[in-house]
């Protein structure tokens, strides 16, 4: 799940200017499609310029993001008659009809921000590498360790310690870890995820299995050990303390 940016003049809401977003797990953020509005922007991980209306406007505003100096992707919403004048040098990444569909959708927003993902990784050699307590796992290799013990992984048990490794303390419903493991068009039950939860955590071992947390009627979270929440506070509390300091 990602956190998308929706940027509109439209008193709708996020389904009708886009319709297939609401078919999406993606948690949405809507502000209006002003560059004022770049200043209070939360973070997210891809922007949607709505520009089925006012595409001189939204051509405007694609132009302006890009002079903040933000690399996050940006895609443009046209109707069909807007996308016959779409040019490059509009400062979007990629273009999309709002008549799309989620397969489509969700395939132009994983290609966008995997774009971005391997740019930063080029320019940072280990940023293809996760750390999380005493686990390791290599995004380039498709290999984990934990206390330097190679873990015999399957690719989707890979992919599922990975992806909770990235957001630790994080809860995830099994349906979203469907939906980020094994993808939108994957029609099985969620039976699926606790029978890979299961064999992740008998690889991982006795003395390491809680790493992968149960949250009951909820679903399953990644648990840092105790030392690092500890040693995570202690930084919080040092920040803290420097800038009453410096006050």
């Amino acid at each position: 799940m990602s956190t998308l940016l929706l940027l509109t003049s439209a008193l709708q809401s996020s389904a009708e200017v886009l319709p297939s977003l609401a078919l999406l797990g993606h948690q949405v953020k809507i502000l209006p499609a002003e560059g004022s509005a770049l200043l209070e922007a939360p973070e997210a991980d891809l922007v949607l310029v709505d520009g089925r209306q006012d595409l001189a406007g939204a051509r405007g505003l694609c132009r302006l993001i890009r002079t903040t100096g933000t690399d996050v992707p940006v895609i443009l919403i046209v109707t069909e008659g807007g996308l016959a004048v779409v040019v490059h040098d509009w400062g979007m990444d990629d273009v999309i009809l709002h008549t799309a569909g989620p397969a489509e959708l969700e395939a132009r927003i994983k290609l966008g921000i995997g774009r971005l993902a391997a740019a930063r990784e080029a320019a940072d050699p280990d940023a293809h590498v996760i750390r999380s307590g005493e686990v390791l796992v290599d995004d380039a290799t498709y290999t984990a360790k934990i206390g330097g013990r190679p873990l015999d992984l399957t690719f989707k048990e890979f992919e599922l310690l990975k992806f909770l490794a990235q957001h630790p303390g994080r809860v995830f419903s099994r349906q979203q870890l469907l939906q980020e493991v094994w993808g939108y068009d994957y029609f099985g039950g969620t039976r699926t995820v606790d029978v890979h939860v299961r064999r992740l955590r008998a690889k991982l071992g006795p003395e390491n299995e809680t790493l992968i947390g149960t949250v009951r009627n909820v679903g399953y979270r990644f648990v840092l050990p105790i030392k690092e929440k500890e040693s995570k506070a202690d930084a919080a509390r040092m920040a803290d303390t420097d800038s009453t300091q410096d006050a």
